[in-house]
């Protein structure tokens, strides 16, 4: 250890080094991350503007849509940068700040998902104490928790990571900077930090994943005692969306953070992380604009007035 020099930089991998291929990438993450900041800034002004969708519900979806854009500007324009450079690399202080920042807001996504299923556990299963549970003061302690209990759970782990001796080789085989590929170029042992990783990260995912589970469980409960079909399709209806995104979220999450130690394939987790951090935030505000009667009807009416603002304006 003593004859070996300390890494000062990290060469993220990314995904290929055949130059057309890259240009074809930038050009396709560069769409992909417009449309994504595009459709959930839409979602988030819709909701702010609409006086129908002043709700819990939509108020927590406003969160969500901001949590999408922070998720994938936490590495999309560095991968940007660096395809479009040829440069591959990021100090160890940019891996830090990208890891901190990635891994916060994506426990603050965890955590957002239980409250929306909350949500929607009290408004079928408790609608006459709904508004005097899910107040606005409520709600905001719940987005703001969210955040410190992604900051707080990774933040030990993370100045633990890089405290690590980095001695080479320093390559990360990934498009941004992973802990688990961080773990693999550390040159002591990481068992310890490894197991630390694997129980917060489970911890996090599936308790949270429990109390989404829990209150659809209830929730099925109460609806299947509903006599009509129609208020049964209405009650599943204001759930279709979340539970959605539910499946897509923790099923790539699940695969890439809740295994064995031991068991990372690098390659493999990496194409998942794509379904992860770059397709689910992009399809997020087509699944609530498409399957949400109320937002489809928001859009209409914002569409309508920006068509008659335009005509007027020409006058």
């Amino acid at each position: 250890m003593e004859n070996q020099t300390a890494v000062t930089e990290f060469i993220l991998l990314g995904f290929t080094d055949v130059r057309r291929l890259q240009i074809l990438l930038f050009v396709l993450l560069l769409i992909t991350y417009v449309l994504t900041i595009a459709g959930n800034i839409i979602i988030i002004s819709i909701t702010l503007v609409s006086q129908r969708l002043q709700t819990p519900m939509y108020f927590f979806l406003r969160s969500f849509s901001l949590l999408e854009i922070s998720f994938t500007s936490a590495f999309i324009p560095k991968v940007l940068f660096n395809v479009a450079s040829g440069c591959q690399s990021i100090s160890v202080a940019g891996c830090f700040a990208q890891c901190l920042f990635y891994l916060t807001v994506g426990i603050a996504e965890f955590c957002l998902l239980a409250a929306m299923s909350f949500d929607r556990f009290v408004a079928i299963c408790n609608p006459l104490h709904y508004t005097s549970i899910m107040t606005s003061h409520f709600c905001d302690w719940l987005v703001l928790a969210s955040w410190l209990i992604g900051f707080g759970y990774v933040i030990v782990p993370l100045v633990l990571l890089f405290q690590l001796p980095f001695c080479g080789p320093n390559i990360i085989n990934h498009f941004f900077c992973d802990s688990a590929a961080l773990l693999e170029l550390a040159c002591t042992d990481t068992r310890l930090l490894g197991l630390l990783s694997f129980l917060l990260s489970t911890g996090s995912i599936l308790g949270t994943l429990a109390i989404t589970v829990f209150s659809y469980f209830k929730i099925i409960s109460v609806v299947r005692h509903i006599p009509s079909v129609a208020g049964r399709q209405k009650a599943f209806a204001t759930c279709a969306s979340h539970i959605t995104m539910v499946s897509m979220v923790y099923g790539s999450c699940i695969f890439l953070y809740v295994k064995p130690m031991g068991s990372n394939r690098l390659d493999l987790s990496k194409n998942v992380a794509v379904l992860n951090s770059i397709v689910s935030p992009l399809l997020n505000p087509f699944i609530y604009s498409l399957r949400n009667k109320q937002v489809k009807e928001a859009l209409r009416e914002a569409l309508r007035w920006i068509t008659v603002f335009s005509k007027n304006s020409r006058f």
